[in-house]
């Protein structure tokens, strides 16, 4: 019986497009890489940022629906497992570790990540891109979901009204 743990936790900035495919069976892929800075000391005892890079993947509904926003730049969280990939190639036994995706949210926009560039759109000014099997996402079309959802807070209920 296995009592093994394989969980990741992630927030970073992407490092470039996010890349959308199809598996010859049809299921989406989407990958992508982000970064993730780690505070170090150096020797001269100042303090300085890191860069790690990771290679993330993203499967099905998901993969498609969340393509068009993975800009890079843009600062995401995600949530997933790390999984090992090998093979031999010209004699070599080689390997490759990466982040499969099970949660990604979304915490900022290209446009407002520390003056990097991009286009803002609001949601549902233009119609999604149409996607082709095997094709990347046109990235000029894309649109940006809503920073923020209107919902009120524990601080706005009476404590009459709370039903415990």
């Amino acid at each position: 019986m296995a009592n093994d743990l394989n969980v990741v936790a992630l927030v970073g900035r992407l490092t470039r497009e996010s890349e959308l495919r199809y598996s010859s069976g049809g299921m989406a892929i989407c990958r992508f890489s982000i970064a993730v800075n780690r505070r170090k000391r150096t020797a001269d005892n100042r303090w300085e940022d890191e860069a790690n890079f990771f290679d993330c993947t993203l499967f099905g509904k998901s993969a498609e629906n969340l393509n068009q926003y993975l800009d890079k730049g843009r600062q995401v969280s995600i949530i997933g497992e790390l999984r090992q990939s090998r093979w031999e190639q010209d004699g070599q036994n080689r390997s490759k570790v990466e982040v499969v995706v099970n949660s990604l949210q979304l915490l900022s926009s290209p446009a407002s990540s520390e003056g990097r560039g991009g286009q803002q759109r609001t949601w549902g000014d233009q119609q999604a891109p149409q996607r082709g099997q095997g094709q990347y996402q046109d990235r000029q079309n894309r649109q940006e979901p809503p920073e923020s959802f209107d919902m009120a807070g524990p601080e706005q209920f009476d404590d009459d009204q709370i039903p415990f």
